[in-house]
């Protein structure tokens, strides 16, 4: 086979970008009951109990902790269900969404 035989195929591969990913965080307040706080932090986030009081508590102590990391879009849902179902009962509880 000579040099004439072998032929290269260039290609252009298009690299995709990974998306940003936006860390949620749980803002401490003195209002709402721990109990409720842990109860979101499970269903909204998926977190196991131990997990859950562990965030809480950290929130608690700190004044913030860090629940997750997600991409923009599912960070800011999982924020904005959360906050209106603590404050469909009456509760102040913050999330804040921020880049990682």
């Amino acid at each position: 086979m000579s040099d004439s035989d072998v032929k290269l195929r260039l290609s252009k591969r298009t690299k995709t970008e990974k998306p940003k990913l936006y860390k949620v965080v749980l803002l401490n307040d003195d209002y709402t009951p721990r109990e409720f706080v842990v109860l979101i932090l499970k269903g909204e986030f998926r977190l196991d109990s131990a997990q859950a009081e562990v965030v809480m508590m950290t929130a608690h102590q700190k004044g913030a902790c860090v629940v997750s990391v997600y991409p923009k879009d599912v960070a800011e849902t999982k924020a904005t269900r959360a906050i209106d179902a603590a404050g469909r009962l009456g509760y102040p509880l913050q999330f804040n969404v921020e880049p990682e």
